[in-house]
């Protein structure tokens, strides 16, 4: 009899489970009618190759089939996420030929990071387009774009409309150039973490200035496993104590993973500060490390190595990258070739990760799995906290 009743009130629970609505679920889709992206070469589609000249071949050659603005062989994270909300892949701002802005515009640069840097980047390589200047570029197009628009014609059909920059998606992904700009400069781990906060209140910022322009949904990656990239395996010193069971450099990850710590306070600040938006916290990094640490399992090979370099441990040569060529008898000879197969390759060429990784990655976040909240993407406007 016992029995019974345990198998009824079983019954009724179940039932009574499917009656009340998720309440994510229960929300309507989120109609993002353009996407605003900051960052740094993990996003760039394009504003770097604009400002100082395109990236080489083989970069492009798996989707695009040439240089498309991407230091990767073909697609970004940021492609899949566009390419998810039925929109078209974002034109770079930088970029003056061939672009369409009706859906939305990339500000983010190879070579970015949060707080500027005192460098140019033919010192060390990192862009003069740090976040404070992607905003800047923000703040003029929102205005002068709707002074062009109103001009009618073809200037209509390329511009966003001004209502949409506040149903627009709003996405980030940089920092990670912020930690190994440090590095180049021959601080210690010590050093790089100590000047983090400073990093993460200017990020704070940015935020609250596109907030004030009317931003409401905000989908931000924290930085991933730098550690676990050829370039810093290769370029940096690390003891074999350093070294994780994944090869990586421990050290470097656990300041990035610091790093993240503060990102995700920093939001849960911003969510406070800022009542009327929306932010969801990407947990990239546990991502990319899941990917990395069991390539194989996932069907990948040799995580560590790039997949387009010249020579070494890594398959990475500071002087020698993807796309390099040298001179033979009068004759130049391509030696930063492609791998023969990038599909099975995580890293593409040092620093960046291969189109196969990156939908990889854009696999496990797009359900919100490793977001907090734990939102789906098309979500990404509801408050859920």
């Amino acid at each position: 009899m016992e029995s019974h009743s345990q198998i009824i009130l079983l019954f009724l629970t179940v039932i009574l489970s499917l009656s009340i609505p998720n309440p994510v679920y229960a929300k309507t889709i989120c109609e993002f009618p353009a996407i605003f992206n900051f960052g740094d070469s993990n996003s760039d589609t394009g504003g770097l190759s604009a400002a100082f000249g395109q990236a080489a071949p083989p970069n492009g050659e798996s989707y695009f089939h040439g240089p498309a603005g991407r230091y990767c062989n073909g697609r970004l994270v940021i492609d899949f996420i566009a390419e998810s909300l039925g929109l078209p892949y974002l034109s770079a701002f930088l970029d003056a030929l061939g672009s369409n802005f009706s859906h939305g515009t990339n500000f983010a640069t190879a070579g970015s990071t949060i707080r500027p840097q005192n460098t140019t980047l033919h010192q060390s390589g990192f862009s003069p387009f740090s976040l404070n200047v992607q905003y800047y570029q923000f703040n003029d197009f929102q205005h002068r774009s709707q002074i062009i628009r109103s001009k009618g014609g073809i200037f209509k059909g390329l511009l966003p409309k001004d209502v949409d920059f506040s149903r627009a998606l709003y996405t980030f992904d940089i920092g990670q150039n912020d930690l190994t700009a440090g590095y180049f400069l021959d601080m210690s781990t010590d050093q790089v973490r100590a000047y983090v906060p400073d990093v993460l209140d200017q990020f704070k910022t940015i935020i609250k200035y596109i907030y004030d322009h009317g931003g409401r949904s905000f989908w931000i990656h924290n930085t991933g496993p730098v550690g676990c990239l050829p370039y810093i395996l290769d370029r940096l010193q690390i003891t074999a104590g350093q070294v994780d069971k994944a090869g990586c450099a421990a050290p470097f990850n656990e300041v990035a993973q610091y790093f993240n710590r503060g990102l995700k306070k920093a939001v849960i600040r911003l969510r406070k500060d800022l009542p009327l938006a929306a932010f969801t916290y990407v947990d990239v990094y546990s991502v990319r490390y899941k990917l990395i640490s069991q390539a194989k399992k996932y069907g990948f090979v040799h995580p560590l190595r790039a997949c387009c370099g010249h020579g070494g441990r890594y398959n990475y040569n500071v002087h020698y990258g993807c796309g390099s060529k040298i001179e033979v008898n009068g004759k130049e000879i391509m030696v930063g070739k492609s791998c023969e197969d990038p599909s099975v390759m995580i890293n593409w060429d040092g620093v960046h990760y291969t189109e196969a990784a990156n939908k990889w990655v854009f696999d496990q976040i797009v359900n919100g799995t490793f977001s907090d909240p734990p939102i789906p993407l098309k979500m990404a406007c509801h408050r859920q906290y």
